[in-house]
C-alpha cells in the first residue's frame, strides 16, 4: 500500500501523522495506558506506599460482601431513575416553548442555557445556600405558601431528591440538542396532520415524538452514562453541605457510586479495590448501553431506513 503512493502522496502521508502525533501519544499515555494500568491493578492489593501485590481475584470477590458497595449502587440508580427521565422531560418541553415563534427568543434560549455553563463547583456551593434549612431561598418560598420545608442535605429522606432537583440545573445542553431536533421535523407533516384534524397533542405524540425519538436515544444514552459518573454533587454537598462532613452524609444516603469509588482508592487507599469498583461500573454502563441499543430497533424511528 505504501509503494504505491506517490512521493507527494507519502509526504503527506507523513506530515499528517506528525500533526496528529500529539493526540496519539495523549491518548496512550492519558487514556489507553491509565486503562490498562487499573486493568492489572484490579487484581492487585496496593496502598500506593508498597509495591503491589498480586490477589487475583479477591478484590472483585470483596463487592458481595461490602455494604457500601451496595448502598452507592442503590443510591445511584435511584438517581438515574428519577433524574434521566425528568431531566429529559423538563428538556423536551423548554425546548418546545423556545422553538415558537415570538420575540425576544435568541434571549430566552440564552437565559435557560447559561446556568449550564457555571462550574458544577461553584454551582453546588450556590445549591448549598439555596437548600439550607434556616435561611434558604427554597425553604423561604416554601414557608410563603404554608409548608415547612425539609431540612434537604441533611435528611437522609429529602438529600437524594435535592440532588434530582438540582439535576435540573444543567438540562440547557440537551434542550439546545432537542431544540435541533425539532428543527429537522418536515413542517409539511404538522400541516398535513392539521388538515386531518389532529389536535396539539396528536401532533406531539404521533409526529414529533416518532420523529425526535433518535434524539430522544442519543440524550438517554448520554444522560444515563453521566448519571452514573455523577461525582462533584455529592462530594461537594454530601456532607450535609458542612465543611470536614464525611461524604456520602447524613448515613451514606448521598454516596454515589463514584464517590465510594473516590474514597476507596483516595482516602482509604485502597487501590486495587478502587480500580475493580471502576471495571465494574465500566461494564455496567457498557450492559445498560447494549441494552438500550438492543430495544432501540422497537421505539427509535430513523426516516431514512424507512424510505428503504
Amino acid at each position: 500500500m505504501w509503494s504505491k503512493l506517490s512521493k507527494r502522496e507519502r509526504r503527506e502521508a507523513i506530515e499528517g501523522y506528525i500533526a496528529i502525533l500529539p493526540w496519539i501519544i495523549g491518548l496512550l499515555v492519558f487514556v489507553a495506558g491509565p486503562i490498562v494500568a487499573t486493568f492489572i491493578i484490579s487484581f492487585c492489593e496496593w496502598e500506593l506506599l508498597h509495591p503491589p501485590k498480586w490477589i487475583g481475584f479477591l478484590n472483585y470477590a470483596k463487592l458481595a460482601e461490602d455494604p457500601l458497595f451496595f448502598q452507592s449502587m442503590k443510591v445511584t440508580l435511584i438517581y438515574i431513575v428519577f433524574s434521566v427521565p425528568l431531566c429529559m422531560i423538563v428538556a423536551l418541553l423548554t425546548a418546545l416553548l423556545l422553538s415558537q415563534k415570538v420575540k425576544g427568543l435568541a434571549a430566552f434560549r440564552t437565559i435557560f442555557y447559561l446556568p449550564s455553563i457555571l462550574p458544577m463547583v461553584a454551582a453546588s456551593i450556590l445549591w448549598i445556600w439555596i437548600y439550607n434549612p434556616e435561611f434558604g431561598i427554597l425553604n423561604y418560598f416554601l414557608g410563603l405558601v404554608g409548608i415547612d420545608g425539609p431540612d434537604w442535605l441533611y435528611s437522609t429522606t429529602w438529600i437524594l431528591p435535592a440532588f434530582i432537583i438540582m439535576s435540573l440545573w444543567s438540562i440547557g445542553p440537551i434542550m439546545i440538542i432537542f431544540l435541533a431536533g425539532l428543527k429537522n421535523i418536515p413542517e409539511q407533516f404538522y400541516e398535513a396532520a392539521m388538515i386531518d384534524g389532529a389536535n396539539n397533542w396528536q401532533k406531539f405524540w404521533n409526529i414529533t415524538i416518532p420523529l425526535l425519538s433518535p434524539t430522544i436515544f442519543f440524550i438517554l444514552i448520554t444522560q444515563t452514562i453521566a448519571a452514573f459518573q455523577t461525582f462533584v454533587q455529592p462530594f461537594v454537598m454530601g456532607g450535609g453541605g458542612e465543611a470536614g462532613s464525611y461524604y456520602g452524609a447524613p448515613l451514606n444516603a448521598s454516596l454515589f457510586y463514584t464517590l465510594n469509588l473516590y474514597q476507596e482508592g483516595f482516602k482509604y487507599f485502597n487501590m486495587g479495590y478502587a480500580s475493580a469498583l471502576s471495571w465494574i461500573l465500566t461494564l455496567i454502563i457498557l450492559l445498560v448501553t447494549l441494552i438500550f441499543f438492543k430495544s432501540a430497533s422497537r421505539w427509535v424511528y430513523y426516516e431514512a431506513e424507512r424510505r428503504r
